[in-house]
C-alpha cells in the first residue's frame, strides 16, 4: 500500500498542562514503538504545515479564531470563557492555537494526499480532535480536525464515510454533516446518558437533505467485546455497504478500551481490530486520524496496529527491549502487543445494546432501505 505518515515531532514540545489527561508524549511513544518495529519503512513521511486560516472558516466562527489567537500566549483571560477556553477541559497554555493549526493542517494534508492520489492511505495520529465546536474549544479539541479533512475530501469525492469509534460521541463532525447527505457520520460510542458530551442518541439520524445520513450506536457503561461486534455486524456493515462509500475518514479513538480512566467500556483489542481490517476490506481510499485515548499504554498498541493495518504489513507482538526504558520514562509499562481475550457483557448490558440495534433496524432510512 502506498501509506502516507504525518510524523507527529513537531507537536511533541507541546502540552496541555501536567495534570491534564490529554498527554501528547502518547505521540512520542507510539510513533518511536512504530518505527523500532519497522512500520515506519517504505511509508511516506509527511512534515505538518498550519492550516489557512481561511479554511479554518468553513466551520469555525471568526471571532473564536481571534479569540484562540489571543490565547496564544498562554495567558488567560476572563472573557475566553465564553469560547470555552480556559476551563479544565480546555486550558489556555502558551502555543495553543500554533498547535491547533497545526493539528488541522496535518489532517488536512492526510486529506490531500489522498484526494490528489498521492497515497491510498495516510494517517494523522494527532488528529482526530472531534469535538471542536464552530464558535468554542470543546472536550479537549480547541479546531475540529475530521471537518477540515472532510472538506479537503470532498472537493473531489461525494460520498464521504466518517466512522468515528472513539469512546466519546463525535458531536462536532456530526453538527458539521447533520444537513448533507454527502457524508454518512458513524459514531460507536459509551451513551449520552453516563458520558460526556450527552449526545449521539439513537434517533439522531440527521435532517433536511441529510436525514439517513447520521448514525449512531450509544453503549451503556462495561459494554464487552461481544455485544460491539455484534452491534458493528447488525447495524454498521450494512449500512455502510448500502451507502456504498467513495472513501473513508476514520476516528481511532483509543479510550473505547478497556482500563481507560475516563470511560467505562470492557473492550479489547479484538473489537478494535475487527473495525480495522473491515475498514481495509473495503479497498477505498482512507484517511486515519487519532483521537482519545488516556491510557497511553493502550494508545500505544491500538496505534501501532492501526499502521500494521493501513500499510498490510503482518507485525509481531513484541515490545521492543529499547522501547522499555522510553516508555518507563513517562511512567509507561507495555509487556506485549498482543490483544487480550475477548470479553463479555453482563444480561442487562446486552438488553440495552440489542433494544437500541432493533431500533435502528426498524427505524434508521439506510437499514430500512428508505435510502
Amino acid at each position: 500500500m502506498r501509506v502516507s505518515f504525518v510524523d507527529t515531532s513537531p507537536f511533541w514540545k507541546y502540552s496541555y498542562g501536567p495534570t491534564h489527561p490529554f498527554r501528547l508524549y502518547r505521540l512520542t511513544l507510539t510513533q518511536k514503538m512504530q518505527e523500532m518495529k519497522g512500520l515506519l519503512e517504505g511509508v511516506k513521511l509527511l512534515t505538518p504545515e498550519p492550516i489557512d486560516e481561511e479554511k479554518l472558516l468553513l466551520f469555525h466562527t471568526r471571532d473564536y479564531l481571534e479569540i484562540l489567537k489571543m490565547a496564544n500566549t498562554g495567558e488567560y483571560r476572563d472573557y475566553m470563557a465564553v469560547y470555552g477556553l480556559g476551563y479544565g477541559d480546555n486550558p489556555v497554555f502558551p502555543g495553543v492555537y500554533d498547535y491547533s493549526r497545526l493539528v488541522a493542517g496535518a489532517s488536512s494534508l492526510a486529506a490531500k494526499q489522498v484526494a490528489r492520489g498521492k497515497a491510498e492511505r495516510a494517517f494523522n495520529m494527532a488528529g482526530g480532535l472531534h469535538h471542536a465546536m464552530p464558535d468554542r474549544a470543546y472536550g479537549f479539541c480547541y479546531l475540529n480536525d475530521p471537518v477540515m479533512a472532510i472538506y479537503e475530501l470532498l472537493e473531489r469525492y461525494d460520498r464521504i464515510l466518517y466512522l468515528d469509534v472513539d469512546a466519546h460521541h463525535g458531536d462536532g463532525v456530526q453538527l458539521a454533516f447533520y444537513y448533507d447527505d454527502r457524508v454518512l457520520t458513524i459514531s460507536t460510542h459509551e451513551s449520552g446518558r453516563y458520558l460526556f458530551p450527552g449526545t449521539g442518541y439513537e434517533y439522531e439520524m440527521g435532517e433536511g437533505r441529510g436525514y439517513g445520513y447520521t448514525l449512531n450506536i450509544p453503549f451503556p457503561p462495561g459494554s464487552g467485546d461481544d455485544v460491539y461486534t455484534y452491534a458493528f455486524g447488525e447495524v454498521i456493515i450494512p449500512a455502510v455497504e448500502r451507502f456504498s462509500p467513495q472513501v473513508i475518514v476514520s476516528q481511532l479513538g483509543a479510550d473505547a478500551l478497556s482500563g481507560d480512566p475516563l470511560t467505562h467500556w470492557n473492550l479489547t483489542l479484538n473489537s478494535y481490530l475487527e473495525i480495522l481490517r473491515f475498514l481495509d476490506s473495503l479497498n477505498l481510499p482512507w484517511v486515519a486520524l487519532g483521537g482519545g485515548g488516556y491510557n497511553v499504554a493502550n494508545v500505544v498498541r491500538a496505534w501501532t496496529w492501526v499502521l500494521a493495518v493501513l500499510t498490510r504489513r503482518e507485525t509481531d507482538t513484541e515490545v521492543p527491549p529499547e522501547w522499555i526504558p522510553l516508555g518507563e520514562k513517562y511512567g509507561v509499562r507495555l509487556k506485549s502487543l498482543a490483544p487480550e481475550d475477548p470479553t463479555g457483557s453482563s444480561s442487562s448490558v446486552r438488553v440495552e445494546v440489542e433494544g437500541v440495534v432493533s431500533y435502528l433496524k426498524r427505524r434508521h432510512p439506510l437499514l430500512t432501505g428508505v435510502i
